[in-house]
């Protein structure tokens, strides 16, 4: 690479984090918000690569997030508010636990602009029942 990593942009910083993280071939990637900062069409890209990798490379992903970006590529979810766990399990079971900061996440003013979308992913993972936590 000809570029020192300042003058690239931040999606490709993180690319570039990805890349060496997956140099040392491992079974499970942590990733603490790797969209923060990025327009919407950089986010969707790389949860789209994310999501490609996890597949191909048979990896176990955890990814912490504030964003909808769980619903383009996590299958199961834990829900964390006030400094605890919440409500653990696939997604659209969580979505649906009766807690309001859940309800407020999944169905509030926001959400609506992303859940539709999410639901439908959601729906389309549920091909057993699993144990919902909340």
């Amino acid at each position: 690479m000809a570029k020192a990593p300042a003058p690239l942009s931040g999606g490709m910083i993180n690319r570039v984090a990805l890349t060496r993280a997956l140099a040392l071939d491992p079974e499970i990637l942590f990733l603490d918000e790797p969209t923060s900062g990025l327009d919407p069409v950089s986010a969707s890209a790389f949860d789209q690569l994310i999501h490609t990798l996890r597949d191909a490379l048979r990896l176990t992903v955890f990814h912490v997030t504030r964003s909808r970006t769980l619903c383009a590529i996590c299958d199961r979810v834990a829900m964390l508010s006030p400094q605890r766990v919440i409500a653990v399990g696939p997604l659209l079971g969580v979505a649906n636990c009766d807690d309001r900061w859940i309800g407020e996440y999944f169905r509030g003013p926001v959400a609506k602009l992303h859940w539709p979308r999410c639901r439908n992913r959601a729906r389309a993972l549920r091909s057993k029942r699993e144990r919902i936590t909340c």
